[in-house]
């Protein structure tokens, strides 16, 4: 056979053979399936090596919920840290603690690279079922990645992350390491972070003192704080300690016998503190606030970053406690209450609510007692508005009432004393009578005067009877600071709050307080009741041995019963509620039933040099006339005692004293005697 021609097309090289071989006898759509793969590998070797060589972010514990009062001043920090809590080597953590954390929450961590992939495999599938990230399948490494540099936010985009942070954390750390900075950054809930903080807060005793089954019930919590509290819910904290002893079975840290007993042991736990710091009273109610307000959970204020900005006034603070402190005897049982706000706006400026708050929590701001005459100042409000005028008299004497048809009231002075005269409304006012409030409360409707208390925010029940002018519905003192408010700001009902904001420090959120008033009277009957509410601190009115405290005019009302002294009143910035009474509503000594002026006069005379202001001008539909009380007529030069008031444009009066007529027709003929006895004419301005 002739031989065929040598071509380089069908020449080949056996070495080229051997290496381009394995290559061109694989299928073609295998080909396509390596380059990704190859890429895959090449761009995730890139990772590691970038992971590894970038250093980590400088890891923080979440920052404490912080409270602030109004300038900034810090009043409280809702989590437990500084010196109950103690960074602890790995070598210090009791190995029950140790093994029970891994066993409960990540049994193969020191054989993963950051992650489990069953769980993830597990979680993914639950997660696509709900549509949005339910279960996280986090490993410790996980956990710690987030708590250290991550919010707790349940986003894919702070998965990705985590576990980014995850690897990183693994490439620069030994297993030991990432599980004793697990261990002292986890959260143990009631603001205690780290395993020492916890032991503390829980058992009383630092972390390597606890035996097996305190350290199986601490394992137990950092998958839900709040839900296995054992101060909370000590029911189920119980059966997840149960399940961890279980786990630890499992992976041979125990023996049945030895997890049954540690079960069995009865635990004793510690008492929370509460992390107040200044102004408890305050403080509390502002956290409670916030978490109405904002819908904020327990775990969220402890779990840190949010600075709660109040509406507290520091110095007005500080006012209000030495004021209580000062004036309440020492050693006696005897509580107090006070509460100021800003009139325009209702911010709460001061609030105490007892005497001490380490040995009663109680806030006696919040709690209703009776108000006695404070009330009066709704009920004259309502008969301003409803026809009655400064100038309208009621006779001063005990005095029986039928009402419903065939029912009777008997109304008594206090002590019985009476001016066995007729009363102008001032009067009635400073001396605090009781016979002028009844007949108000008759002739203007018990019904007309509920409706205004609860439109000047008091929404406690009232029944419409003839007591109800004497405050025997009980009230509580903030209550009774937002009524007197639409009287300081014009005829405004304000809303009481403590709270102007929240923020989220990691997040930028903030939330504000929207602040709203409902027009409730018109600026003329406001003002006439604030010039009425002035008589108090005249010469016979119940405020007058305190006006030496004051630094300016103020309107305000005492209020007596027999378990409650009361005195509400104001300036055109600062509105002011106190009660004195005991707990157990025993009845008040004569001096005990006078402390709650002193006190009420002592801190308003701070917050006049604090809050300084003009004082109110009348509205426009006002006149000014001066009228001798007796007769409520329009004074002459001859009547010795006389009072300014302000009258709504056509109800004020017209005629001149019948009793002291004008010197023209009287004076020169008039007995020196009688002229020098009038002189001597008492202001008819009784104690109460």
């Amino acid at each position: 056979m002739p031989n065929q021609p040598t071509t380089v097309a069908n020449q080949q090289n056996p070495s080229s053979r051997r290496s381009n071989g394995w290559w061109q006898s694989l299928p073609w759509w295998s080909k396509y399936l390596a380059l990704p793969l190859v890429c895959g590998f090449g761009s995730m070797s890139a990772l590691l090596v970038s992971l590894r060589l970038t250093p980590l972010p400088e890891g923080s514990m979440v920052n404490p919920t912080h409270v602030d009062s109004a300038n900034g001043q810090r009043l409280a920090e809702w989590t437990l840290k500084g010196d109950r809590t103690l960074y602890v080597s790995l070598a210090d953590i009791p190995p029950a603690l140790r093994n029970a954390t891994i066993a409960v929450e990540d049994a193969n961590f020191y054989h993963h690279l950051a992650f489990n992939p069953l769980s993830i495999a597990r979680a993914l599938w639950v997660d696509m079922r709900h549509g949005h990230v339910v279960e996280g399948g986090s490993t410790i490494t996980q956990q710690l990645a987030k708590n250290l540099y991550l919010s707790q936010d349940r986003t894919i985009t702070r998965k990705v992350k985590e576990a980014l942070y995850a690897i990183q954390l693994e490439l620069h750390a030994s297993k030991d390491a990432i599980l004793e900075a697990y261990l002292n950054n986890v959260y143990y809930g009631h603001g205690a972070y780290g395993v020492d903080a916890a032991a503390r807060l829980y058992f009383n005793k630092p972390v390597e003192d606890l035996d097996v089954a305190e350290c199986a019930l601490l394992a137990g919590l950092p998958k839900g704080p709040s839900l296995y509290s054992p101060l909370v819910n000590p029911a189920a904290a119980k059966r997840r300690q149960q399940l961890v002893l279980q786990r630890m079975v499992a992976t041979g840290d125990l023996t049945p016998s030895e997890a049954n007993a540690a079960y069995a042991e009865k635990l004793t736990f510690q008492t929370m503190r509460s992390p107040v710091e200044h102004a408890p009273y305050f403080t509390s109610t502002a956290v409670a606030e916030a978490k109405r307000r904002f819908h904020l959970t327990q775990e969220d204020l402890y779990r840190g970053d949010l600075r709660i900005q109040t509406t507290l006034d520091p110095l007005l603070q500080q006012a209000a406690e030495r004021a209580i402190a000062t004036t309440l005897p020492k050693g006696s049982q005897l509580q107090a209450a006070l509460v100021a706000l800003d009139p325009q706006t209702g911010a709460v400026l001061a609030m105490a609510g007892g005497r001490d708050y380490t040995t009663s929590p109680y806030n006696r701001a919040l709690a209703e007692r009776q108000p006695g005459s404070t009330f009066k100042g709704i009920l004259y409000t309502a008969a301003l508005q409803h026809g009655w005028t400064p100038a309208r008299q009621v006779n001063s004497a005990q005095t029986t009432f039928l009402y419903d048809q065939d029912k009777l009231y008997t109304v008594h002075d206090y002590g019985d004393i009476y001016a066995h005269r007729p009363l102008t409304m001032r009067e009635a006012i400073a001396r605090s009578d009781n016979v002028y409030a009844v007949t108000a409360n008759l002739d203007v409707g018990p019904d007309t005067v509920m409706k205004l208390a609860e439109r000047m925010g008091l929404d406690s029940p009232m029944k419409p009877y003839p007591s109800l002018a004497l405050g025997v519905f009980p009230a509580s003192p903030l209550q009774m600071a937002t009524v007197y408010a639409t009287l300081a700001n014009g005829g405004y009902r304000v809303h009481p709050f403590t709270v102007s904001s929240v923020r989220n420090e990691r997040t930028g959120g903030t939330w504000g307080t929207r602040t709203h008033a409902d027009r409730v009277l018109t600026p003329q009957v406001a003002f006439q009741m604030t010039d009425l509410l002035q008589s108090v601190f005249q010469p016979h009115g119940t405020g007058y041995a305190v006006r030496g405290y004051l630094h300016g005019p103020a309107a305000a009302k005492t209020g007596t019963t027999n378990a409650d002294v009361w005195m509400v009143g104001y300036t055109p910035r600062v509105v002011c509620a106190v009660w004195v009474g005991y707990d157990d509503n025993r009845a008040l000594t004569l001096p005990e039933s006078h402390l709650a002026a002193p006190i009420w006069a002592k801190f308003m005379g701070t917050a006049q040099q604090r809050l300084p202001s003009d004082w109110f001008h009348p509205p426009a539909g006002l006149v000014k006339r001066t009228i001798d009380p007796l007769t409520a007529q329009l004074a002459t030069d001859q009547c010795s005692v006389t009072e300014t008031d302000y009258f709504v444009r056509g109800t004020e009066p017209t005629e001149s004293c019948s009793l002291h007529p004008a010197a023209h027709s009287q004076g020169a003929d008039t007995p020196w005697y009688r002229r020098w006895l009038r002189g001597w004419w008492p202001p008819g301005l009784g104690q109460r």
